[in-house]
């Protein structure tokens, strides 16, 4: 994985061509952006974490389908946790009759077993989780992310939980 780092000016459009770009010639993982607030002068700063083009295994075209292989992205122990998470997901899917990624999306889960959220504002911060999600699975997914830093993650959540 790498990082690429921009400021995308306001006012100029110059700056955000050049990110859409590169954006085009990569295999974007996650995408951090802040906006900073300075008057005429102020900006969108954007952390891109990604993988090359040249890797073979990542195709960086759009429109090719192409699966994230999360077992080689995430540490051992972020791993075990991602399939943690997922399991819970699928049981939850199942439950309410709803694709699994209507409840959280892989990447999504991913960043849950880096970050090890343990936290609603630690969860809010992940790209494309708000108020409703968090309200309605929030408290569950700290729970079952608890319960595996302290040696329980062999054991299944219910979906009730």
């Amino acid at each position: 994985m790498q990082w690429s780092f921009f400021r995308i000016p306001v006012t100029g459009g110059v700056a955000s061509e050049e990110l859409n770009r590169f954006l085009r010639s990569v295999r974007v993982l996650t995408v951090h952006r802040e906006f900073v607030g300075q008057g005429d002068a102020s900006f969108w700063a954007l952390a891109v974490e990604y993988l090359p083009a040249t890797d073979s295994t990542q195709p960086a075209m759009r429109g090719v389908s192409s699966k994230t292989d999360f077992k080689a992205l995430l540490p051992p122990e972020d791993f075990a946790l991602f399939a943690r998470l997922r399991e819970w997901r699928k049981q939850i899917a199942n439950t309410e009759a709803v694709p699994v990624y209507a409840i959280f999306t892989n990447e999504q889960l991913a960043e849950m077993a880096r970050r090890r959220c343990t936290s609603p504002a630690a969860l809010r911060e992940i790209d494309g989780i708000g108020q409703g999600r968090l309200e309605k699975y929030g408290s569950v997914v700290i729970e079952v992310i608890g319960g595996f830093a302290h040696g329980a993650g062999e054991g299944a959540v219910s979906p009730d939980n």
